[in-house]
């Protein structure tokens, strides 16, 4: 199993590259660059990608075709976005494998939560603004809110929300009824890639101004103090305020 980082192909780790260059079969999901398959050549590639709204296949159907390729053909490739075992479910799948006597390994890959702040220069820890940060889910099992939203609103950390454009209007309704409106907030779509695309705000103001970018998903949302603590985003705030002066 290959984590292939957040997007940009050349995020992806030179030990995942060699062990594509060994695979017999690549299943990769939606999220991946294809520019990637190039690098096994001689592998059956197949794409069982789910997106929101349109699921090539069932996970269930996944896990039993990485089982059943890997007795047919031999190697088989499991290429996922970001970090396998970041919200990518990649744990159920090296259990399948494993439970059928599979050998596995596990390649990890650039977690797009920390990896998109930092595309746009957003630290998400700085001494004397974040000490920490949260990696929440925006959409649990059961399509629900994580409730673990709420208890990261009421620390000082910084909060990365994956999976969450769908509940943005909900995500900053929880920080506004904690009166932190005024809490610097980025979205960022497509990040790392050449069609990144990102609106910068507050609490108060990031719905209004994603919806008037036209952001959506795949998007990472990131809240705190460190959202404004580079060149590119100060500049975004200092308008803000004189238009607000003005």
């Amino acid at each position: 199993m290959i984590g292939a980082g957040p997007g940009d192909p050349e995020l992806i780790t030179l030990k995942g590259v060699k062990a594509l260059g060994q695979a017999d079969v690549v299943l990769y999901d939606a999220l991946i660059s294809t520019e990637l398959l190039a690098y096994a050549p001689q592998a059956i590639k197949i794409f069982v990608g789910k997106r929101k709204g349109f699921h090539k296949h069932s996970q269930d159907k996944i896990n039993k075709m990485i089982v059943n390729h890997a007795y047919e053909n031999g190697h088989v490739v499991r290429l996922k976005g970001g970090d396998p075992f970041v919200f990518g479910r990649g744990s159920e799948e090296i259990d399948q494998a494993e439970n059928f006597g599979i050998p596995t390994t596990i390649i990890p890959g650039i977690s797009s939560s920390i990896a998109v702040p930092s595309s746009i220069g957003i630290p998400l820890t700085k001494r004397g603004i974040a000490e920490s940060f949260w990696v929440i889910t925006g959409c649990t099992s059961n399509r629900q809110l994580s409730l673990d939203v709420e208890l990261a609103a009421r620390s000082s950390a910084t909060v990365v929300i994956l999976m969450g454009m769908g509940k943005l209007a909900q995500i900053t309704e929880i920080f506004k009824n904690l009166d932190r409106g005024s809490t610097p907030a980025a979205v960022i779509q497509n990040g790392t890639l050449e069609n990144q695309k990102s609106g910068i705000g507050t609490i108060d103001d990031i719905v209004e101004i994603s919806n008037r970018k036209k952001l959506s998903s795949p998007a990472i949302i990131i809240i705190g103090d460190v959202v404004k603590d580079n060149n590119q985003v100060n500049q975004i705030f200092e308008k803000l305020e004189l238009n607000l002066a003005s």
